[in-house]
């Protein structure tokens, strides 16, 4: 069985809250429902057109396959079962830096990942990236609820 890094359910709160940059891409800005976590994500509205007020769940995933096993790099098409079936929008990409800032209490983690130049930002509670490393292969995988 594939173990999620991340999952939560996000309500999109705003849309490019810094000016609409690129004609197909928008970055939405969400935040999330059990673990109040929030995340700036650049997503392809072309493919996959969102709006404020939408839910969509979010899984961060180290593979696709079903079994656990890690990925090779290569998606072969065919008949095969993966965990992208489950999902309407499907990213790979990189972790390229992890952070905190504040201190004590109030001390939030800063997970930054790139999905061929679309950008995601999650930022939370520390005990929500204990299973993410530093240059880490993923997956992001959407759906609307």
């Amino acid at each position: 069985m594939v173990e999620l890094l991340f999952e939560d359910i996000f309500t999109v709160t705003r849309i490019d809250p810094d000016g609409k940059k690129f004609d197909k891409v928008s970055r939405i800005e969400a935040r999330s429902e059990q673990f109040d976590m929030y995340m700036l994500l650049d997503v392809n509205i072309d493919v996959y057109p969102v709006s404020v007020g939408e839910k969509f769940a979010v899984a961060l995933a180290p593979t696709l396959n079903l079994d656990g096993t890690p990925d090779n790099g290569y998606f072969i098409q065919g008949g095969r079962k993966s965990l992208a079936d489950k999902y309407e929008y499907v990213m790979y990409g990189k972790l390229y830096k992890i952070s905190e800032e504040g201190s004590g209490a109030n001390v939030k983690v800063e997970i930054n990942a790139s999905f061929g130049g679309l950008l995601m930002l999650l930022k939370g509670d520390p005990s929500n990236a204990g299973n993410f490393e530093l240059d880490q292969r993923l997956f992001l995988l959407m759906r609307k609820v």
